[in-house]
């Protein structure tokens, strides 16, 4: 009888698991992260609902991986070249230079921390809570998974203020984690551990510089595909590894997965590693985790204590300060409306609140029910937070953003296509050497050369060139190019396309993430094209029928449906490119946010639909 009601309650959790997004969608409810929602819809079939699920070995296992991998992909998501301070600084609309983003972060984390630690004895001294230590970090944390997406969406992750806000976020998560792990070995009674926790991350060291060095090798690549799949048991070997190791030194197991995602995402996987890993782990695991988590929760007890039902909005408000006080000091670069929706995206917080309420309540630091009005306060401010933040943020117009596109030498293939791209969506430059005075006046007669004494990097500090948002690198020398675009990426340039004739510099410049073109190669897949199919040729090269790719960006346009476009111009939608899968769209085809449409049609109509399309209202 136990065995049918333990494959019952596993049976009722994984369809709640896979029944959530598909709910979201239908209901369009964008709003809410599908986290949020799962520990929601675990309220409804858990002990505050039908209570028709109940724990047991299997869910109870299921749940705890699906937390570690969580603490691990939380880890994983640290981008560490965020911490970079190589990109130019820009000037902001109030004439003032962009602030250091790494500085500003930093002291705006302290900030957070101190205000933490001062509301935190406050609760202590009104007896909601012993333990300040605790509710410090508890009010201090910030949560990655609620900040990233919603950076992503209004696009500003590659912006001055989404890098000091998503900056500010990974200190916030990476010293909250660490603290954590310092709280549980000080509070734990075998008691004597916490030195115990620096061999922990003296370990972690060993494996990084132990991963740098094999990563690369030639058998390993070869066994990363088909059946042997090397990296991926590399990586779950390293989780169960380090979880087990932080465990023996008496931190949590969180502490060891978060530190294997921390090294993964230093030894810088590869994508398809990434999308791997997030499928695995958002498709099976964490989804259990998140609904387990509203199954566990009570809110009738807590709506029961006059004392905790006061604590719901009084840590609501601790919340609300402890991040829009210290964040005011970016008002000396940015207007006021800015610096209040980062405050309250920076509000958010959920995965740590959790492991800090579960942990903090096994250890008999607080009681289950405080752990419950704790989560339940994350949840409220990871569903209100980020729409205020959309609300606040300030819109631009759509219009007035270009994309710059900087030419570094003048020659017969870059010179049409500056004059080409000479429109209201692209701002092109053309940079030369300095020429002799009769190339000079010829040129200066067709075009706004931007001349250069020699094409190094350091004559490029006095321009605009490292605040494009397209590089292209096309001298006379492939050496030049090679190291002018490696250069250009470490100052920041988010896309640097560099002509390389030559193999040989291939493998290396594809590395440093900079893509490649050749003459030589062009030829060859056009005159292949020539040969096998000269009417699509003729597609790609005449200008009126030409096809053009757009990427879709603007969530006003999220599950519309083509038949109810409203773009009237002269464009016809080829193809539409979702991840891997190509679709042939017809009338009740859905767009969706970061689709890849080939259209073909008239290039001013084609511009203004990617004005539309491209630029979303918070970019």
């Amino acid at each position: 009888m136990e065995h049918g009601a333990s494959v019952a309650s596993l049976v009722i959790v994984i369809l709640a698991a896979f029944i959530t997004p598909i709910l979201l969608h239908r209901l369009k409810i964008n709003f809410i992260p599908v986290v949020v929602a799962e520990i929601l819809i675990g309220l409804i079939i858990g002990k505050s609902g039908f209570d028709i699920v109940h724990e047991d070995m299997w869910l109870e296992t299921l749940s705890t991986l699906g937390f570690i991998f969580l603490m691990f992909l939380s880890g994983l998501e640290i981008d560490f070249t965020a911490f970079s301070s190589a990109k130019k600084r820009v000037k902001l609309p109030s004439g003032k230079l962009e602030p250091n983003s790494f500085a500003v972060s930093s002291i705006v984390f302290l900030g957070i921390f101190l205000v933490s630690l001062g509301l935190s004895y406050l609760f202590v001294w009104a007896d909601f809570i012993d333990n300040a230590f605790l509710m410090t970090l508890i009010i201090s944390t910030i949560s990655l998974g609620v900040v990233v997406p919603t950076l992503k969406e209004a696009h500003l992750m590659k912006t001055g203020i989404g890098q000091i806000i998503l900056l500010i976020a990974v200190i916030a998560d990476l010293a909250t984690m660490i603290l954590l792990a310092v709280f549980v070995s000080l509070n734990d009674t075998g008691g004597g551990n916490t030195w115990l926790l620096l061999v922990l991350f003296g370990v972690g060291v060993l494996l990084y510089f132990l991963g740098r060095r094999f990563k690369n090798l030639n058998f390993l690549e070869a066994m990363s595909t088909g059946t042997v799949q090397i990296g991926t048991r590399a990586v779950f070997a390293l989780i169960i590894f380090l979880v087990a190791l932080s465990e023996t030194v008496g931190a949590e197991n969180i502490l060891g997965a978060f530190l294997a995602g921390v090294l993964v995402s230093l030894l810088a996987p590869n994508q398809e590693m990434i999308h791997k890993l997030d499928s695995f782990g958002y498709g099976f695991l964490i989804p259990i985790f998140f609904v387990m988590v509203g199954v566990d929760l009570d809110v009738w007890t807590l709506f029961g204590d006059p004392k905790l039902l006061m604590l719901i909005p009084l840590l609501l408000v601790a919340l609300l300060l402890s991040k829009l006080l210290p964040i005011y000091i970016l008002k000396r670069w940015y207007d006021i409306k800015t610096v209040i929706a980062s405050g309250f995206l920076l509000t958010s917080t959920l995965s740590l609140v959790i492991a800090a309420a579960t942990i903090g309540e096994r250890m008999d630091v607080i009681t289950a029910e405080m752990s419950g009005t704790l989560i339940l306060v994350a949840v409220i401010t990871s569903i209100f937070t980020p729409v205020v933040f959309k609300k606040l943020f300030p819109m631009e117009a759509a219009e007035e953003k270009k994309l710059k596109v900087s030419f570094i030498g003048a020659n017969q293939m870059t010179m049409p296509i500056y004059n080409e791209l000479k429109s209201s969506l692209y701002e092109p430059a053309l940079y030369h050497k300095k020429q002799e005075k009769a190339e000079k006046q010829i040129a200066d007669s067709l075009f706004d050369i931007i001349e250069v004494d020699e094409f190094n990097i350091e004559n490029f500090d006095g321009t605009e060139a490292f605040e494009s948002d397209i590089v292209v690198i096309s001298t006379g020398d492939e050496e030049t190019n090679a190291t002018l675009s490696i250069a250009f990426k470490e100052k920041g340039v988010d896309r640097v396309i560099c002509r390389m004739e030559s193999p040989d510099m291939e493998e290396t410049l594809r590395e440093h993430d900079i893509e490649l073109f050749s003459t030589i190669l062009s030829s060859k897949a056009l005159l292949r094209a020539l040969i096998e199919s000269p009417s699509v040729v003729n597609i790609l090269t005449n200008q009126e029928t030409a096809l053009y790719e757009i990427r879709l960006k603007n969530e006003q346009f999220e599950g519309m449906m083509l038949r109810r476009f409203p773009f009237t111009g002269d464009v016809i939608f080829v193809r539409i490119f979702r991840g891997k899968d190509s679709i042939v769209p017809h009338g009740d085809t859905e767009l969706h946010v970061n689709d890849r449409l080939i259209v073909t049609g008239s290039k001013e109509y084609v511009d203004e639909l990617k004005r539309e399309l491209e630029f979303c209202e918070w970019c």
